[in-house]
């Protein structure tokens, strides 16, 4: 197809994977998925290559769900499924890492064959076992795993694993309504790319999609032969919760001659006893970020654009985590992968990479009753510190560089859950000093409105020390995290009394360059 006609295409794939995510968006029940936008949208191929992908959604859930339906359709013969059925897991080895983030996949069928899948990982607001903190011993204290299984067959529900799912969760009508959204926004995928090949006249995406992923992997390679050829190395370290230091170490080896890039990460901190551990498929999906944000962030993200960029993990490592290690709060330390990895490419590409910004989310779920007695489970509720400066560019007060995930507005929060906020303002002077200055973090107090004890679980980071300016930059401030005025750094699962407030302060970003 020529270069019009295949342009003309993909715009109405994009439209269709983005309509796709704003009905889930609009269907969901939970604030996190509805408000902030913790999701993914993927449409793949009849080979189970990611073609698209929503323009919203998170690096970890995009990058993790391009693997992930390789990973279902190894448990499922493709010959085997029929019109409205719809495949599930939320295996942290098969998709993002931890059991929160539950995928959905569903054939799409045209003319009796199936033509294509609809894909989507979002974050639940409860699934069973230790909540969302790091506290876990072992991943089987987490929740209710969920192996690859049909949800629905030939549109008929799975009673059996619906009710199984029902009685392990503290909130199954916000998860059953929030999987519900997910299967529905499959459903849209399907009616649109069928419309789209009665429109112009195709039997499949076959063709598009090869032309599409040949074109993204040959611009990847392009970009990367451009680079010099070499081995360059940075490391990143970060205190995570109870005071424990992690370093990620990486060497990126650029072969420009087959216009690949290999990430080794060999000297990373080994596995942790809290459950901050990394599977690959989600390390992968943040390192691969890493690349393309700084090669070619304009190209499409797909399979073709993933391929050149390969990762090397040592068997014993924080970022390559192994069955029973507990993985529910992964994202600690996945979402500081890119951190070493754009320290290695500032000396190749200085002008395309951004310094250290506060790294991880501060993320918190509360647990209780209200004042009538009615119990709540939230969902997390995320918040950012600063990011990096930029070479050009300040960096950004309170937006978390490399997620996409967004906070859920205060009244939202206050008008769902019994929480009060005493304050939300930006932290003025927590970014690091430079040529750029590092974004500012921010400041968030809260307490309860409730008579009763309640339960708190939150995961902050870099309480002990700041992240790195860049090239001569300053290190932006560290972050504080106080009960009633006074410092904790163990903030694993803890029961809290009606009149604690909390305040949380967020890091600042690194400066970029020497002031």
């Amino acid at each position: 197809m020529d270069g019009v006609e295949l342009q003309i295409l993909w715009s109405n794939m994009i439209g269709i994977v983005s309509e796709q995510a704003r009905a889930l968006q609009r269907i969901a029940f939970s604030p996190i998925v509805r408000e902030a936008g913790d999701l993914a949208n993927g449409l793949f191929d009849e080979k189970a290559r990611m073609v698209a992908q929503a323009v919203t959604g998170t690096p970890g859930h995009i990058n993790s769900l391009a693997a992930a339906a390789r990973n279902l359709l190894k448990d499922y013969d493709p010959a085997s499924l029929k019109p409205g059925d719809v495949l599930i897991t939320n295996d942290p080895w098969m998709s993002a890492g931890h059991f929160f983030d539950i995928t959905v996949l569903s054939p799409i069928f045209r003319n009796g064959r199936i033509i294509a899948y609809a894909g989507s990982t979002i974050h639940h607001s409860d699934i069973g076992g230790y909540g969302i903190g790091s506290g876990a011993r072992d991943i089987h204290e987490e929740g209710l795993w969920i192996p690859t299984m049909k949800l629905y067959e030939e549109g008929r529900p799975n009673e059996t694993l619906f009710q199984i799912i029902k009685r392990n969760v503290r909130t199954p009508d916000a998860l059953m309504g929030d999987l519900g959204a997910q299967v529905s926004s499959g459903m849209i995928a399907s009616e649109r790319l069928n419309a789209l090949c009665d429109r112009y006249g195709l039997e499949d995406i076959s063709e598009l999609s090869e032309a599409i992923i040949t074109k993204s992997e040959t611009a990847t390679r392009d970009a990367i032969r451009k680079l010099p050829a070499g081995t360059y190395h940075g490391s990143s370290k970060f205190d995570v919760p109870g005071g424990e230091v992690i370093e990620l170490k990486t060497a990126v080896t650029i072969d420009a001659e087959k216009g690949e890039i290999e990430i080794d990460f060999e000297g990373s901190s080994g596995p942790s006893a809290m459950g901050i551990n990394v599977v690959p498929a989600y390390t992968h999906a943040y390192a691969t970020f890493a690349v393309r944000s700084t090669l070619n962030p304009d190209l499409p993200n797909n399979a073709g654009s993933l391929t050149p960029i390969k990762l090397k993990l040592p068997e014993e490592c924080v970022v390559n985590a192994k069955y029973p290690s507990p993985v529910n709060a992964r994202h600690v330390v996945g979402m500081y992968v890119p951190f070493p990895i754009l320290k290695a490419l500032a000396q190749v590409v200085p002008d395309a990479v951004v310094a250290e910004g506060s790294g991880a989310v501060w993320t918190v779920q509360i647990q209780g009753r209200d004042a009538d007695g009615k119990p709540f489970t939230s969902s997390m509720f995320n918040y950012s510190g600063g990011m990096g400066a930029r070479a050009t560019k300040p960096g950004i007060s309170a937006v978390c560089y490399p997620t996409g995930v967004s906070a859920v507005p205060v009244e939202v929060l206050e008008a769902s859950y019994p929480i009060a906020f005493t304050c939300k303002e930006l932290e003025h002077g927590t970014g690091g000093a430079g040529k750029q200055p590092g974004g500012d973090g921010q400041r968030i107090g809260y307490k309860m409105r409730t008579d009763r004890p309640w339960l708190l679980n939150t995961i902050p980071s870099r309480l002990t020390s700041g992240p790195e300016g860049l090239l001569g930059g300053s290190d932006g401030a560290a972050g504080s995290f106080k009960i009633n005025g006074k410092s904790v750094s163990d903030t694993r699962k803890k029961e809290m009394q009606p009149d604690d407030e909390v305040m949380m302060v967020t890091p600042g970003g690194g400066g970029y360059g020497a002031a």
